[in-house]
């Protein structure tokens, strides 16, 4: 990783601002050796001060961390050629307004799979293992040694919605910790045959089947509160609710009266609809939660490849050729809002 004042030397002809204060060492490397310097804005900067520093330093292409791109900001530098994301969630991204100039919008794709399916396996243990709560019995002064019968981990369900990299890796784990796994994906259909894993004919029965629920998928009008009152009832009363993937895909205020009413056993979040949450949610009083700030896909190798990742696709389009086709996000199927 990198200090802001150590990437640019102002004598490049080429600038992109990363919307956070660091990325690893040997991207800014790369950028720099293709005539490119690195300026930083830190992480969850408003956007109408990175839409300012834009058209300050005249930016060629943004490498997106934390923050929202929204209009403002890509349309603040008549240089911009590429926005690129540092990972593959753009929901923070207004992809509209980046089609409507003309600029691409590319995703860091696989980049960060395996992290990401570590951390739902970790989740899902923590919760079924039910480690919190013993931690804070035993610190509280309480034994429950007598009364505990703990989970099986061997022999549990786990339901993946969607199957795109990171929902393999996670499936290939759950496996081979002698885990059942069913799919949920009518994009990858294929893909889940191919991996040997059980499809689910709807979420619906995907739901009801699963005594973890975790969720891949990315976050598009459709999906929006994927994860809503009713998918909620639906699940077993002692099931587990993982989402390593984008906060809107669940409804937060169904899910707080579900877990609070003991409707479903507990829930894992990495992410929220609103980022940083509010300090006084509701959420936080509930024992059968475990909640970290979207680090997920964040690890020593994932920071490095992630970064490296978008520093290819923003050399490769300032160098004047087509955006990979397979990392484009298209305003049709994802959404800002």
């Amino acid at each position: 990783m990198v200090d802001v004042t150590q990437a640019a030397n102002g004598q490049r002809k080429r600038k992109i601002l990363v919307t956070h204060d660091k990325i690893a060492q040997s991207a800014i490397d790369l950028l720099n050796a293709n005539d490119i310097d690195v300026y930083f804005s830190p992480p969850y900067t408003p956007s109408n001060e990175v839409a300012k520093r834009c058209a300050d330093l005249n930016i060629d292409a943004i490498m997106v961390r934390q923050g929202q791109i929204n209009a403002e900001v890509i349309q603040a530098s008549p240089s911009l050629k590429a926005i690129v994301k540092h990972g593959v969630g753009v929901d923070n991204v207004d992809i509209a307004a980046a089609t409507a100039r003309n600029v691409p919008v590319l995703r860091s794709m696989g980049s960060n799979a395996l992290a990401v399916a570590e951390h739902t396996i970790a989740l899902t243990l923590a919760l079924l293992k039910q480690l919190p709560s013993l931690d804070l019995a035993i610190k509280s002064g309480e034994w429950p040694k007598p009364s505990f019968i703990g989970r099986d981990i061997a022999g549990s369900v786990m339901g993946l919605v969607g199957f795109g990299s990171i929902g393999r890796e996670a499936g290939r784990l759950a496996q081979a910790l002698g885990m059942k796994v069913i799919v949920f994906d009518p994009m990858a259909e294929e893909a889940v045959k191919q991996s040997g894993f059980a499809i689910a004919s709807d979420l619906t029965s995907l739901i009801k089947q699963s005594d973890i629920v975790s969720l891949h998928c990315p976050l598009t009008k459709e999906t929006r509160h994927l994860i809503n009152a009713e998918r909620l009832a639906q699940m077993k009363p002692d099931a587990l609710l993982i989402n390593t993937a984008r906060g809107g895909l669940v409804d937060e205020t169904a899910l707080y009266k579900a877990l609070q009413e003991k409707q479903i056993a507990g829930a894992a979040l990495d992410s929220f609809g609103v980022e940083p949450p509010a300090t006084d949610s509701p959420l936080w009083s509930l024992n059968n939660l475990i909640v970290t700030p979207h680090i997920a896909g964040v690890t020593k190798g994932s920071a490095i490849q992630m970064a490296e990742t978008a520093a290819r696709h923003i050399i490769s389009v300032l160098d004047g050729n087509l955006p990979d086709p397979r990392s484009i996000a298209h305003a049709s199927e994802l959404s800002a809002s």
